[in-house]
């Protein structure tokens, strides 16, 4: 493999929080059989993840790809010292996610007024009016809480998204109880000064985390740039699968493995087994009926 050089001001160690079973599967056509699904979970924690999103409790009518939710929270194996929240969109989720030992959940909210009436039905302002319960009555159950603001940097039906109204809708986020907020790139747009414009304008990279998409081939670059602001938790999808169901100029998540190959390139420690990363997309890739977008993936695979 290749011979890491360490550049200045980068974190030792970066936490990847693994998205492939939720935001990846959920926007794949066909769905995707739980026994898969289940094997995929355990292919990730035996590559190293400590942090697997599985699946989410959205309601299967919008969501069609994760109704089996319960199904596999009930089948799979979980690994002691793994973490497997999952996303739950309402009350009526947590109540689901409670019911099947969930110990960690994440909401999902929007920085902007199309996407929040779009993909939560409400306003911008309003959606907060529906989080609050659900945080309230989750911390109350010993549970963590993690919080996505959508579109940071662009949406397809305003534009740019003003930096000052991602703040905000972020603090009111994490002022709910969430213990991290996940800066998201929905569609793609943005580029590594806007990365470190936004960053800047939280006061510093605190409880903060990054969730890129690579529309425009930006994710990495990007990255790189929230790794010099100080971010330590970096979102990533296994080969690179996912998008977002409502907006349709989303396209894949960064891949877990092209950012694990630009880590320990640079000599950031990551936790995780690179060859065991591409093994698993291999595996999938075949399940899916598709090659993995995944640079890395397409460079290692043929080797195996």
């Amino acid at each position: 493999m290749q011979e890491p050089y360490r550049m200045e001001g980068l974190p030792q160690r970066v936490t990847v929080y693994e998205v492939g079973p939720r935001d990846g599967l959920q926007n794949e056509s066909a769905v995707i059989p739980v026994e898969v699904k289940a094997e995929f979970v355990a292919r990730l924690a035996a590559a190293g993840h400590r942090v697997i999103e599985a699946t989410s409790f959205v309601h299967p009518k919008w969501v069609p790809q994760l109704a089996d939710a319960a199904e596999l929270l009930t089948s799979m194996e979980r690994v002691p010292g793994v973490r497997y929240p999952v996303l739950v969109p309402n009350e009526r989720g947590l109540d689901r996610a409670l019911e099947h030992g969930v110990t960690e959940i994440a909401i999902f909210g929007s920085a902007t007024e199309t996407f929040a009436a779009k993909n939560l039905n409400r306003t911008l302002d309003s959606q907060f009016e529906m989080f609050a319960p659900v945080v309230a009555r989750a911390l109350e159950h010993g549970l963590k809480v993690r919080a996505y603001v959508s579109m940071c940097f662009g949406d397809p039906w305003e534009g740019p998204t003003p930096i000052a109204q991602v703040v905000e809708t972020g603090r009111r986020l994490l002022d709910l109880g969430c213990y991290e907020l996940s800066l998201g790139d929905t569609i793609g747009v943005g580029t590594p000064g806007h990365v470190s414009a936004l960053i800047e304008a939280f006061g510093g990279p605190d409880r903060l985390a990054v969730h890129f998409h690579d529309t425009y081939g930006q994710a990495l670059a990007n990255t790189l740039a929230a790794l010099r602001a100080g971010v330590s938790v970096v979102d990533a999808s296994t080969g690179g699968i996912g998008g977002c169901p409502y907006a349709e100029s989303a396209t894949g998540n960064l891949a877990t493995e092209d950012l694990v190959w630009m880590l320990h390139g640079l000599g950031v420690e990551t936790g995780l087994n690179l060859d065991a990363l591409v093994e698993t997309s291999t595996w999938l890739a075949a399940r899916l009926g598709r090659p993995s977008p995944s640079r890395v993936v397409q460079a290692l695979s043929p080797r195996k």
